[in-house]
């Protein structure tokens, strides 16, 4: 079932000039069913029930793609078939970025949340109708052509992003393959967006639970008679899915007001600020996940088997991220509709809320990622075709990838603040165009002489500038958060997780017999055990914010109970009179 909130309690605020008779006390009916209140706000323990049922289909998606990594492993190492493989997985890399995660629902959400705040004052028609009439046949033949060009342009595609590639031809037809991604991301980006917006989060957490197993299933199926193929093939499969897993949720939501004419006027005069919405949340979705494009670049010139290295590290040390974000994730719909509605300081407060959190989370995630990698990887990968110098390799790679996690998490934190209002930004890109440039510069400096890890280097400083100056730009360009604030919020848990690692290695590595399977388990569970103990014991002494921020997320939203007000009457007889309230 999809998560839904408690009935409201109190009366919707209906304005200073519509107070209700004197005499006869009135308050609202129930709503038709449980679902989070029209006026667009959500209690907390909506937020947490979306959150918990966000963060397990989230989890479930991410040990299948863990689970796929180890069937990529298992079947086909970490050789050159591999590699060609995953110079063609940037196609399924960037569309997810742009059309399911950071960029397409950075537009659609604030616009689906707009129209739902129009819905809810009255507006003639449906204005959720009309902007799906006008988006969605616009975008769908977009991904069509972006799609259609990718198989084409796939031999220019591949030379331009790994020039050193020795299977050329191989990572030709793997790119054509995974190419159909761009119509079916499009489409599940889009039914995400108009479902988290409607407060719905079941089907679009389960996407990649349905992505993977796709995928999983075509490899062993089809992976002894195509090879590495198979893999590419799976993209394909599991994109179908993604959209089947939502397309009935999404087709209740807009039959629910079937019987209302959409608006063409309000849809006219959306179109040119959507453009240019849709522009600048694409140039930054683009700008960021460049970062791959330059990592896969420089390591094609470094001996078989780099590239698959790094890929490895990052889809293991992005894990704590992409959990640190569920909750980001969930409240996204409710900034936006916060800021639709006018309620700045909601907004604010969500924010900053949401960054405490989310470094929180990252940063112990970070300290257990560097303190217990070899570790991590031992119980993850190394079988089959995956060595135990692959394993040492992987983790020197991973352990300074996660140097950078904290500037993703807040990368992807603000980055939502600054579309949150539906209004066209240039300033993300520009961030980010800086922070990728500093990619690049780093990444040429440092590959010569430290090899992959000098890649992963750059990555670490280049999201990490991006995040300073999105921080630093925050105010009148998006959300006003308190950026003093957030910075303590930032530095206090980054101090606590440098002692953790510290602590969380030390006794990891005192733990004999890691060599063997059973040994890395023991000194895994210790050492995480350490990182997780320290952290918990030093968050308090610092005063950390997070774990607070998760007990004030988890306490249900509740005003006062109005409490009538004695007025004399004119001929001296009292009379009662209820104060509305208006829940924050």
């Amino acid at each position: 079932m999809t998560p839904t909130s408690p009935h409201a309690t109190s009366a919707a605020h209906p304005g200073p000039e519509a107070d209700p008779p004197p005499a006869t006390p009135r308050t609202a009916p129930p709503p038709p069913e449980t679902a989070p209140p029209a006026d667009g706000r959500s209690s907390g323990r909506f937020l947490v029930r979306a959150a918990l049922v966000t963060a397990v289909l989230s989890v479930a998606g991410s040990v299948l793609g863990l689970a796929r990594d180890q069937a990529l492993a298992r079947l086909f190492g970490a050789g050159g078939e591999t590699d060609a493989f995953l110079v063609a997985w940037t196609v399924p890399e960037f569309a997810a970025t742009l059309l399911i995660e950071d960029g397409l629902a950075f537009a659609l959400v604030p616009m689906f949340s707009l129209a739902l705040a129009r819905r809810a004052r009255g507006v003639t028609g449906d204005p959720v109708r009309a902007l799906v009439a006008s988006t969605l046949p616009r975008l769908a033949l977009a991904f069509t052509a972006a799609g259609a060009l990718v198989a084409v342009a796939a031999p220019a595609l591949v030379r331009a992003l790994a020039p050193g590639l020795a299977d050329h031809a191989l990572a030709v037809d793997c790119t054509r393959l995974t190419a159909t991604c761009v119509v079916s991301f499009g489409l599940a980006g889009y039914c995400s967006a108009a479902l988290r917006a409607h407060r719905r989060f079941l089907a679009p957490a389960a996407i990649y639970v349905a992505y993977n197993t796709g995928i999983i299933a075509v490899m062993f199926v089809l992976g002894g008679r195509w090879g590495v193929r198979s893999a590419a093939a799976g993209v394909a499969v599991g994109g179908v899915l993604m959209v089947a897993a939502q397309l009935p949720s999404l087709l209740r939501r807009l039959r629910s007001h079937e019987g209302e004419r959409p608006s063409v006027v309000a849809d006219e005069a959306a179109r040119p600020l959507a453009l240019a919405l849709f522009t600048t949340v694409l140039l930054f979705a683009l700008c960021r996940q460049s970062q791959v494009l330059i990592e896969r670049f420089l390591a094609s010139g470094l001996p078989s088997g780099a590239i698959s290295h790094l890929n490895y590290a990052q889809k293991v040390a992005q894990i704590p991220m992409t959990l640190s974000l569920m909750l980001c994730t969930v409240t996204f719909p409710v900034v936006a509709r916060a800021l639709a509605d006018g309620d700045t300081v909601r907004a604010r407060d969500r924010v900053e809320r949401d960054v405490a959190l989310a470094a929180c989370l990252v940063l112990l995630g970070a300290a257990t990622v560097v303190a217990c990698a070899p570790q991590i990887l031992h119980l993850l990968f190394q079988r089959g075709a995956f060595t135990a110098a692959d394993t040492a390799a992987t983790a020197g790679v991973m352990r300074v990838y996660a140097l950078g996690l904290l500037g993703q998490t807040v990368v992807g934190a603000l980055a939502r603040s600054y579309f949150s209002a539906g209004r066209a930004s240039w300033y993300p890109f520009a961030a980010m165009a800086v922070g990728v440039l500093a990619t690049a510069v780093v990444g040429a400096s440092a590959v010569g002489p430290w090899g992959v890890r000098g890649i992963a280097a750059a990555n670490a400083a280049g999201i990490t500038v991006t995040a300073a100056l999105l921080l630093a730009g925050m105010g009148p360009r998006s959300v006003p958060v308190r950026v003093r604030r957030v910075l303590g919020d930032l530095g206090r848990p980054l101090l606590a997780a440098g002692v953790a690692t510290g602590a969380g290695a030390l006794a990891a590595d005192r733990v004999t017999g890691a060599g063997a399977g059973a040994g890395a388990a023991v000194s895994l569970i210790v050492g995480a055990a350490t990182v997780g103990g320290v952290f918990a014991v030093l968050c308090p002494a610092l005063r950390v914010r997070g774990p607070g921020t998760v007990l004030r997320s988890v306490r249900p939203v509740r005003s006062p109970s109005p409490r009538p007000v004695t007025q004399r009457h004119p001929h001296g007889r009292s009379r009662f009179r209820f104060p509305f309230r208006a829940d924050r």
